[in-house]
Formats: C-alpha cells, sequence, structure tokens
C-alpha cells in the first residue's frame, strides 16, 4: 500500500494480496484520522460481506471467490472509544455482471484498489443501540 495526503484529502494505491480494512486501518492510524468519509473501486478475488439482521441483532454475511469488480465502496471513519471505528459498505460484480453487496467485514485486493479519503474536521464516537444492536454515531 502506498498513499499520499493532500491536504484533508488521501489518495490510497492499496495493492494485491492486501486486505482493505486493514490498509484502511493502517492510514488512518498514521494519519491520525478521526473522521472521515471513504470511497474506493478495484477489484477483488476473496471477500465477505454481509446484512444485517436487526431482529436477531447480527450480520449474516457470505464469502465470495473469483474474480469481481469493486463497482462501490463506501463508508465512514470514526471512533468507539476513542480507537479506530470504520463502517463500510462494497459492492461488486462477477464476470456475468452480477453484483452482490453489503457490509464489508473482509477483502483481498486481486489487482489494485484505488480509493480516497475525505478527512473531517473533528470526531464523533459510537455506542451501541440497545434497540437493534448496531454501533451508532453519538455526537
Amino acid at each position: 500500500m502506498e498513499y499520499r495526503r493532500f491536504n484533508d484529502t488521501v489518495i490510497v494505491r492499496i495493492d494485491r494480496g492486501e486486505e482493505i480494512i486493514e490498509q484502511v486501518k493502517a492510514v488512518a492510524e498514521q494519519e491520525h484520522i478521526r473522521l472521515a468519509s471513504v470511497e474506493a473501486l478495484g477489484a477483488t478475488d476473496d471477500f465477505t460481506v454481509g446484512v444485517y439482521d436487526v431482529s436477531a441483532k447480527r450480520y449474516d454475511s457470505k464469502t465470495f471467490t473469483g474474480p469481481h469488480e469493486i463497482v462501490s465502496l463506501t463508508g465512514t471513519i470514526t471512533e468507539k472509544d476513542g480507537a479506530f471505528y470504520q463502517h463500510l459498505h462494497m459492492s461488486a460484480g462477477n464476470a456475468s455482471c452480477a453484483v452482490v453487496g453489503g457490509h464489508l467485514n473482509r477483502a483481498v485486493v486481486s489487482a489494485t484498489c484505488e480509493m480516497v479519503i475525505r478527512i473531517l474536521r473533528g470526531a464523533v464516537d459510537r455506542t451501541p443501540d440497545p434497540e437493534t444492536g448496531i454501533n451508532l454515531i453519538r455526537f
């Protein structure tokens, strides 16, 4: 992974074999990012996404393998109890152009991933919502 910061924007290149969430965390920690929006595209051949079941208060996840284009990866960087916290969603299309997606649990880059992190001034925290079980943004 390599990146360059331009004022409040970080351009990131995540390389083949690297896991996306790990690299987002590395950049956020190295650049002391407490609040940001994230967007990316690229390619993966091994990823896990899930959908949150509110009634069961858990993610139901599925792993996909084989060539996929990341058609959309979007989310936020915040904090929970003063530590890094990411919330990313990803959609990826296969060779048949069928797209799957959901909450991103992990994704290994197969060719490259180009990411833009837009740093926002300030910080927000997360707190568990007892009704849904989700870590909601707390202002």
